[in-house]
C-alpha cells in the first residue's frame, strides 16, 4: 500500500469519526498485514477494520463508564475465592453473571453476615454488566438516602431521584447496617418503586427480610418495598466465614486454621 493511499484512508477514517484508524499510519499498515498474510477476503479485512475500531471504542466506553460508576473497585468473578465459602452455590452466580437478570430488568439480592463477600460478588457483577454494555451505578443505602435527603432540601429530590433511576444496574449496598427513619425508607420505596420492571437492582443486607421492617423503621413500607423487590428477583444467601476475619487469621498462624 502506497504512502498516498494510507493518507488517503486515515483522512477519510478520521471524516468519519473512526479516530483509531485515522490517527497513525501504522494502525492501518499493521491491518493490511494482518489480512495479507492470512490471506483475508475482502470481506474478512472490511471486518477486521470495523472489528478495530469498535474494540478500541468499547474499551474506553467501559473504563471510563467504570469511573463514573462509584464502585469501590473493579474485581471480577474469576478474582473470587469460591473455596473460601464452600455453600455458596457457585452455579447460581455463575449463572448470574449471564446477566439474564439485567436483560429482564429482575433484581438480585446478596444476604448474609459481614465479611463474607456479598459486595465482591454485586460488584463482579455490575462489571460485568458494564463491560457487556449495561449502565451500572454503585451506592451504598447510607449514601443514597443521604443524597436524596439533600436533594429535598434544596428542591432537586426529583432530579437526584431520577439520576438513580437511569442505571440499567443499580447496586445498594449494606441495607440494614444503619436505620432509617420513615422519611427516608418512603425515599427507598419511590425509588423501589420507580424501578420496578424498569431497571435492575442489586442488593446487599446483612439482614434477613424479616428484619427489614426494622431497619426501615415501619413495616407497612418494608412490606411494600420487599414486595416490588421480591416479586422478579434471585436470592442468594451466603452464610460462611469472614474474609476479614481470614486475613487477620492467617497473619496470626500464618495460615495454619485456628484452634
Amino acid at each position: 500500500m502506497n504512502a498516498l493511499t494510507t493518507d488517503r484512508i486515515r483522512d477519510h477514517a478520521t471524516r468519519l469519526g473512526l479516530t483509531h484508524l485515522g490517527t497513525d499510519a501504522a494502525v492501518v499498515t499493521g491491518l493490511v498485514e494482518r489480512a495479507e498474510q492470512a490471506q483475508m477476503g475482502y470481506l474478512d479485512f472490511v471486518d477486521l477494520l470495523l472489528e478495530e475500531e469498535l474494540g478500541l471504542r468499547e474499551g474506553r466506553r467501559f473504563r471510563n463508564a467504570l469511573k463514573l460508576s462509584g464502585l469501590p473497585h473493579h474485581k471480577t468473578l474469576e478474582e473470587f475465592d469460591f473455596a473460601f465459602q464452600p455453600d455458596l452455590d457457585v452455579r447460581k452466580v455463575r449463572d448470574l453473571a449471564t446477566l439474564e437478570f439485567a436483560r429482564a430488568k429482575s433484581n438480585v439480592a446478596l444476604l448474609g453476615p459481614p465479611g463474607v463477600g456479598k459486595t465482591m460478588i454485586a460488584v463482579a457483577l455490575a462489571v460485568a454488566a458494564c463491560q457487556a454494555g449495561f449502565s451500572i451505578y454503585f451506592t451504598t443505602l447510607d449514601d443514597l438516602v443521604r443524597k436524596l435527603r439533600t436533594a429535598e432540601a434544596t428542591g432537586r429530590f426529583n432530579r437526584q431521584l431520577a439520576a438513580f433511576l437511569r442505571p440499567a444496574v443499580l447496586v445498594v449496598d449494606e441495607v440494614g447496617y444503619l436505620p432509617l427513619d420513615r422519611a427516608e425508607a418512603n425515599m427507598v420505596f419511590q425509588l423501589v418503586s420507580r424501578r420496578y420492571e424498569r431497571g435492575s437492582m442489586i442488593i446487599t443486607s446483612n439482614k434477613s427480610f424479616a428484619e427489614w421492617g426494622g431497619v426501615l423503621g415501619d413495616d407497612v413500607l418494608a412490606t411494600a418495598i420487599l414486595d416490588r423487590l421480591l416479586h422478579h428477583c434471585d436470592v442468594l444467601s451466603i452464610n460462611g466465614p469472614s474474609y476479614r476475619l481470614k486475613d487477620r487469621f492467617d497473619l496470626v498462624t500464618g495460615g495454619e486454621p485456628m484452634p
